[in-house]
C-alpha cells in the first residue's frame, strides 16, 4: 500500500496507531507531528509543514482540548483527504463545517468482535433492558506516565471518565438507537488525584422504548466491562474483557468465547479507511450526536 500518513499527537494512542499501521499494513511513509522522539517514524515540528507532505491519510490522536483548532485547520487548507479524530471529536461542542475533507470519529468498539456480534444478533429482537458497566483503575492505564499528568486527569486537555469512556454511549447508539436521558450523576467521588469526573451513573432509555442502565468509572481496580441484554426469548450476558457471551435465544441457552488481540478493532477501523470502505465508521456528524449527547449528561 503506498500512501503518505500523518498523525498528529504521540501519546500512548499515536503510538497505537503508528504501531499498527507500520506492522500490518507495511507502510512506509509515516510522519508524526510531536515533540517527542519518534523513530523510526518522519518527525514534523509544526502543522503548517503539513503541506510539503501532501498526506492521503491523518489521524488526530492529540490531546482532546486540541482537535478542534487541529481539524479546522485541516480543512482549511487541505482537500479530498481522509481524517480520524479520535474520540471524543472534542472537549466541547462545537461544530465546524466539513465540506472538503472526509473526516470520520475514532469509536473503534464499532469494530470489536463481541459488539459486531451483538449488533447482528439483536436485530429485529423486542430488547426490554440493557445494562452496561465499565470500570477500570485510571492509575494503571498508561505505564508511561504518572496518571495524575495525563490528560484524563486534567480538564482543561479534555479529560474525564464520561469523554474518554464515551465509547459506551457510542455503541448503543449504533446498535440499538437514539438515547434519551432521564437521570444521571456524574462527577468525583474517589479519593484519584485528578480534577476530572471520575464517575457516571445513567439511567435513561433507547430507541424510546429500551430501558438503559449505564455505570462508568475510573477507580474499578478489578476492571469490569458488561453487558446485558435482556428481551423477548433473547437474553444475552457479554463480557468483553475476558471475551465471552454468555446467550439464551430459541429457548436454548448456549456459550460463545472469542479470540481477538487488542489491536483488531484498531486494525480494522484502518482497513475500512485506507481501502475507502466507510460502512460501520462513526461519521463526523455522529461523532457530534455523541458529544452533544455528554453535554446533556452534564447538565444533568
Amino acid at each position: 500500500m503506498n500512501k503518505k500518513i500523518l498523525i498528529i499527537g504521540y501519546g500512548s494512542i499515536g503510538q497505537r496507531h503508528a504501531y499498527i499501521l507500520k506492522k500490518y499494513f507495511k507502510l512506509k511513509e509515516i510522519y508524526i507531528l510531536t515533540k517527542q522522539n519518534c523513530k523510526p517514524f518522519k518527525k514534523i515540528n509544526k502543522l503548517s509543514e503539513i503541506n510539503n507532505i501532501n498526506p492521503d491519510y491523518i489521524i488526530i490522536s492529540s490531546q482532546t482540548s486540541k482537535h478542534y483548532s487541529q481539524l479546522k485547520y485541516l480543512e482549511k487548507n487541505l482537500n479530498n483527504k481522509i481524517i480520524l479524530v479520535e474520540k471524543p471529536i472534542f472537549g466541547k461542542f462545537k461544530k465546524i463545517i466539513i465540506k472538503k475533507n472526509k473526516v470520520f470519529v475514532g469509536y473503534n468498539m464499532r469494530f470489536n468482535p463481541i459488539i459486531a456480534y451483538i449488533k447482528k444478533i439483536t436485530k429485529g429482537k423486542i430488547i426490554w433492558s440493557v445494562n452496561v458497566i465499565c470500570g477500570s483503575y485510571l492509575p494503571d492505564w498508561r505505564k508511561n506516565i504518572n496518571y495524575t499528568k495525563s490528560s484524563s486527569a486534567n480538564k482543561n486537555q479534555g479529560g474525564g471518565v464520561l469523554l474518554d469512556l464515551s465509547h459506551e454511549l457510542d455503541y448503543l447508539e449504533w446498535i440499538f438507537g437514539d438515547l434519551t436521558i432521564e437521570y444521571a450523576k456524574n462527577f468525583k467521588i474517589s479519593n484519584l488525584k485528578i480534577n476530572t469526573d471520575d464517575y457516571l451513573s445513567l439511567i435513561g432509555s433507547i430507541d424510546k422504548k429500551i430501558n438503559l442502565n449505564l455505570s462508568l468509572n475510573y477507580f474499578d481496580q478489578n476492571p469490569i466491562r458488561q453487558i446485558i441484554i435482556n428481551g423477548m426469548n433473547i437474553n444475552i450476558n457479554a463480557d468483553l474483557i475476558q471475551k465471552k457471551l454468555k446467550i439464551f435465544k430459541k429457548n436454548k441457552f448456549f456459550s460463545k468465547k472469542f479470540s481477538f488481540d487488542r489491536n483488531l478493532s484498531y486494525r480494522k477501523q484502518h482497513s475500512h479507511l485506507l481501502s475507502g470502505n466507510f460502512k460501520n465508521l462513526c461519521t463526523y456528524l455522529q461523532g457530534l450526536k455523541i458529544l452533544k449527547l455528554i453535554e446533556k449528561i452534564k447538565k444533568k
